[in-house]
């Protein structure tokens, strides 16, 4: 290669083919620069499986690029001479090949954007900082929906995006006559437990992907996390076929049983594809458009494959444009002063309370839990707790493989801990053990009873639910959508109050 032209730089999360950074690539004069570095395994203690989905997802990627005849310069993990940061081996190969200008979509991850500009500069090498268009709304088409609200709300947002993008519409309003169908969906499952369903499609390692295994079992050998059975998709190909079998097999259920919870069944009627769209090897726009498939030709009911678009038409594109409206404050924020650590067992899964070892021991086991163990299994106890909302966030973003920052952060401190104080929902989501105890049999056989706040058996969702309430009375019954469960405080006597409070006292000294 002569004088290099553009040195195109491809993080983890960007594996995308049609990626803006490409556009005008020539393979005479251009190279893509990707780069495999520790530190971004151990910025937080990652688990072993989200490491090697993003890792294996590179590799393949840059070998499809290769093939294609794209110059491709690539530090592996397990080079002799890798320096363990993106920034530093950034340095070193523009150094050494001189390029006159450094491409880069905008990454997932407000700090990482930061470090490239800052490298740019010192470097004194111009950096085209290019929009990335695998999502559906820009930032101006989401400051342009912000502009004189008093407040942000998904469901309105969503409603604009149906209606610009003609999705699920028809004649200007939507099928069906309906925006959600919330009081068709989110059903649990009957005492015998899910019905029958097919298992998702599996995708066994190839020698690229063992290989990577292999490099990161020795690399990180005490990173949470197993990957005895690490299947997940990690290219391209694999990705549409994950689609493929997910329209085919569980979307028509999805619907009805998307917030249902039962032991030892991690997928039920999810689809595995949030992994796989985060690192941008299925395009979203693709995703909607075969569930909006599957209503029109009849192989799915439309309240399933409404409430499947708008967790990425809606939820998935609302996060992104929250995450970079309000970064870098952002990740500091914690509106209800929550200090309290983050119980050891959430690395270990060693607990009594049935829900939190099930829906953590999964995760640990896969990577992987699907939202409602998210929000109100995990999520809720952590709440509830009172634990600090940048502890929890780390958390999330350690041990799930579809952890990229820009959708982890606002839905966990936002949406799971209402650190932000309701910037992204209107409410804490709160809710008693009674509330696992309807969406699961994970109360079944547990030594603790959901209707009990106080006492040996009571449930330490429920004490803590009181407890959360009392504390925060204040500022809840402020709330509308709180008022409700505000009121219900009436009930209780200052005999009983104490007694709750005593309880979740106990409970978090035990817990320390």
């Amino acid at each position: 290669m002569k004088a290099m032209r553009h040195l195109v730089i491809i993080l983890g999360d960007q594996l995308d083919r049609n990626s803006a950074a490409l556009d005008g690539f020539d393979s005479k004069q251009d190279c893509v620069w990707m780069a495999e570095v520790a530190r971004e395994s151990t910025k937080v203690w990652v688990h072993k499986a989200r490491i090697v989905t993003f890792l294996a997802g590179m590799r393949h990627f840059a070998e499809e690029l290769k093939k294609e005849g794209l110059p491709v310069e690539y530090r592996r993990l397990d080079d002799a001479q890798n320096q363990g940061d993106f920034i530093v081996e950034l340095e070193a190969t523009v150094k050494r090949l001189k390029p006159q200008k450094l491409i880069l979509v905008e990454p997932g991850e407000w700090q990482v954007r930061e470090d490239f500009r800052q490298a740019a500069k010192r470097l004194k090498v111009e950096l085209d900082e290019r929009e990335d268009r695998h999502f559906m709304a820009s930032h101006a088409d989401f400051e342009k929906h912000a502009k004189g609200r008093k407040g942000l709300r998904m469901e309105f947002f969503y409603r604009e995006m149906r209606t610009r993008h003609g999705i699920l519409m028809e004649g200007g309003k939507p099928v069906g006559g309906e925006w959600n169908f919330d009081s068709e969906n989110r059903k649990s499952f009957a005492k015998a437990g899910p019905p029958l369903h097919a298992a998702p499609r599996t995708f066994p390692p190839d020698e690229i992907t063992q290989e990577v295994m292999r490099i990161v079992e020795e690399t990180f050998p005490e990173h949470p996390g197993s990957l005895a059975e690490f299947d997940w998709p990690v290219t391209a190909a694999e990705a549409e076929l994950a689609l493929e079998d997910f329209i085919a097999h569980r979307l028509a259920e999805f619907g009805e049983y998307q917030d249902a919870m039962w032991t030892r069944e991690p997928w039920l009627f999810h689809s595995r594809l949030s992994a796989v769209m985060n690192l941008k090897l299925l395009d979203p726009r693709r995703v909607i458009a075969a569930a909006e498939k599957a209503y029109h030709t009849g192989r799915a009911p439309l309240p399933a494959v409404e409430g499947f678009i708008r967790q990425i038409l809606g939820w998935r594109e609302y996060v992104r444009a929250i995450y970079w409206r309000f970064m870098p404050s952002y990740g500091e924020m914690n509106e209800l002063q929550a200090q309290q650590p983050l119980p050891k067992f959430y690395w270990t899964g060693e607990t009594d309370m049935n829900c939190l070892h099930d829906a953590i021991g999964q995760t640990l086991r896969y990577g992987y839990a699907h939202h409602i163990q998210r929000l109100m299994v995990t999520g809720l106890f952590s709440l509830l707790l009172g634990v600090r909302p940048q502890e929890v966030h780390e958390w999330y973003l350690a041990v799930y493989v579809d952890a990229v920052e820009w959708v982890e952060l606002p839905n966990t401190l936002g949406m799971s801990q209402h650190g932000d104080g309701g910037i992204m929902a209107s409410k804490p989501y709160i809710a008693s053990g009674k509330y696992i105890q309807r969406m699961s049999n994970y109360c079944a056989g547990c030594r603790y009873d959901p209707a009990q706040s106080t006492g040996p058996k009571a449930c330490p969702f429920t004490t803590l639910y009181w407890e959360f309430l009392m504390r925060h009375e204040e500022r809840l019954r402020k709330n509308q959508r709180m008022s409700m469960q505000v009121r219900n405080l009436a009930r209780l006597t200052e005999t009983e109050k104490e007694a709750i409070f005593n309880q979740a006292e106990s409970i978090r000294a035990g817990l320390a």
